[in-house]
């Protein structure tokens, strides 16, 4: 959960390590630092704190240097302090390196070295590794690197930098993503690819258990092992503008005004419509195992779980194949039942989620089929899977996500038509599905128009300290991901509740100091959740509704409506999460919180 940069070449690497963190702050942002080669000596700057605080501090100082590596935390071990601060030191001062991942040996080996006479600066665990080179080095820099990563057990994105070898840079992958971008006299390491988009297009991906050894014209890469092996080079597909604010306050604001593109996206060169059917190039290798399923298992953590929710909805309703939807922590703990003929599917937005990964891995060794719907192309998950979907949101750089979300929901709602139309779905039935599909993006543009209303509403709930979201049916998954945004950015604490659930025990906190949003649109259900309502406003609670354009008769139950338009009730979590995403947005900021980097989250979770 760590971002990694590096650079290596004739320009000044400190503004390129700079600029590169501040793409990749998303990722952590309880401590920065760098390391620099500049006349054989590394030199250090760590502080505590954003990306801000370390630019400061070295623009205080004469750092030059062509040859670098710099690093922005999320804690894992030890306190988010100046010394807990990457880059770590070997005893000697001559290996500096960053990580990200955890090292769980790290306790064991890190009593072995001080048996030997190392000592400790620092509380983590990546100190160790560079400890442990230092003790394994006898001359070859390259062959003690390599000695000390098959002793390492757990997980780690490496990148180190030595005066024992000052023309290269040392990186190394277990589980912990590394992305290489490949220049012409010069080249730049990171953790995801957006810090080198400034600067490069050509990029390629280390595997597990893989080394990369790079100079500013060559780079080799290797197997821990040092069995030589080849990369492909691919190029990136999205511009500077993607990872940009374009005159919003914040990028998740951008992201959720994106998203009737971004859905438009999801579903570009995918549909025949006249023909209701649906094309999915990545499922085509597998389609006929998707069809002879038995059960499909969707596995995610968070927002991607909530989407998997409303995946699990679709499925069983259109393709009558039974779903199960199981957070990734929790699969491979519990010895899933896995038969023949099952599916797993594994849904992250940066295809990197350890949870998920490690769940998909089990789901593998019991024999399923395991495909990917991802969003960071080339990401662990679509390199590991055997075929699977990207949803095309383009890079989301807010760290509660929005875009990817609705995006997922897209490639869900393309998967079971693709599915459907094979298993008896009408044309008629797929065609209307699709045109009320494709009329989605225009009608997410039409609730955006509503943003300043809902920034006003958002005045009245800013200072509450709980939350209700209720919701039935293909909204109930809706509930808990307007939960989930709300506690995400604004620290307010908030729950999502099947709404007719609410009488089984949460209807106890209802009195006039609970807001309670109703997802409550039009559907087949309606008459239910407007008797929930009034079993609120009969305890004083205070109510937003979500509601359908036209239906001015929930006015009399609620103290705020917001409308959204009318669609099919399997696609209206595509347009029902908008306000929510909004509510949360507004709260959060007059609030005064961090909305693009709330406290203790992070963009990808690269650890278990």
């Amino acid at each position: 959960m760590c971002g990694i940069v590096g650079y290596i070449g004739d320009k000044e690497a400190v503004p390129i390590l700079i600029n590169g963190l501040k793409r990749l702050e998303y990722r952590g942002y309880d401590s920065a630092g760098l390391a620099v080669l500049q006349n054989g000596d590394i030199n250090i700057i760590k502080e505590v704190g954003k990306i801000r605080n370390l630019e400061m501090a070295v623009n205080k100082v004469a750092m030059d240097g062509v040859i670098g590596i710099g690093h922005t935390r999320w804690a894992t071990h030890g306190a988010p302090n100046q010394v807990n601060a990457h880059p770590h030191i070997d005893q000697s001062g001559q290996i500096t390196l960053i990580h990200n991942g955890i090292i769980e040996n790290y306790a064991v080996l890190k009593q072995a070295l001080q048996n030997k006479g190392h000592k400790f600066r620092s509380e983590t665990d990546t100190e160790v590794i560079a400890h442990l080179i230092e003790e394994l080095y006898q001359g070859d820099f390259e062959k003690a690197f390599r000695e000390a990563l098959i002793d390492l057990e757990g997980t780690f994105g490496l990148c180190v930098i030595s005066k024992h070898d000052p023309e290269h840079i040392y990186v190394a992958r277990k589980g912990s993503p590394i992305v290489i971008g490949v220049g012409e006299g010069e080249n730049f390491i990171a953790s995801d690819v957006t810090p080198l988009i400034p600067y490069t297009k050509n990029v390629f991906y280390l595997e597990d258990d893989e080394i990369a050894i790079i100079s500013k014209n060559n780079i080799i890469t290797k197997t821990i092992h040092n069995r030589l092996i080849e990369k492909k080079v691919q190029a990136i597909n999205f511009d500077i503008e993607d990872i940009e604010k374009g005159g919003f306050d914040h990028f998740m604001l951008k992201e959720i005004f994106e998203q009737p593109k971004t859905i438009m996206d999801g579903m570009r060169g995918r549909i025949m419509r006249d023909e209701g059917l649906v094309k999915l190039g990545g499922l085509s290798s597998v389609e006929d195992k998707l069809l002879k399923a038995n059960k499909i298992y969707f596995l995610a953590s968070g927002t991607s779980w909530h989407a998997a929710l409303i995946g699990e909805y679709l499925i069983e309703e259109f393709c009558r194949i039974p779903v199960e939807v199981e957070y990734s922590s929790e699969f491979r703990y519990r010895n899933p039942i896995i038969k023949e003929n099952d599916v797993i599917f594994a849904i992250a937005q940066s295809g990197e989620t350890a949870d998920t990964l490690a769940a998909l891995r089990e789901g593998k060794h019991k024999g399923a089929v395991v495909l990917g719907i991802v969003n960071a192309v080339g990401s662990t998950i679509a390199r590991e899977t055997d075929a699977g979907v990207y949803i095309h949101a383009g890079p989301e750089i807010g760290v509660a996500s929005t875009k990817a979300f609705t995006s997922q929901v897209t490639a869900l709602v393309l998967i079971t038509l693709m599915i459907g139309r094979r298993k008896g779905m009408s044309m008629i039935q797929g065609r209307q599905l699709i045109n009320e599909l494709m009329s989605i993006p225009d009608k997410v543009s039409k609730i955006l128009e509503q943003n300043d209303y809902i920034r006003e509403i958002s005045k009245k709930y800013a200072n509450e300290r709980n939350f209700l979201y209720l919701g039935r049916g293909y909204n109930f998954p809706v509930a808990l991901e307007g939960a989930l945004k709300l506690k995400e950015i604004s620290y307010i604490h908030a729950e999502g509740y099947p709404a007719a659930e609410m009488k089984h025990g949460p209807i106890a906190l209802i009195d006039e100091n609970m807001p309670v949003v109703f997802l409550a649109t039009q559907d087949a259900i309606y008459d239910k959740i407007i008797s929930n309502i009034e079993e609120v406003k009969a305890r004083k609670g205070r109510v937003i509704c979500i509601a359908n354009q036209g239906d001015e008769g929930i006015k009399r139950f609620a103290d705020h409506v917001i409308y959204i338009p009318e669609t099919c009730q399997a696609l209206m979590p595509l347009l029902s999460v908008i306000p929510l995403q909004l509510l949360a947005y507004h709260i959060a900021v007059l609030r005064g919180c961090d909305v693009d980097q709330p406290r203790n989250l992070a963009k990808s979770v690269t650890v278990e």
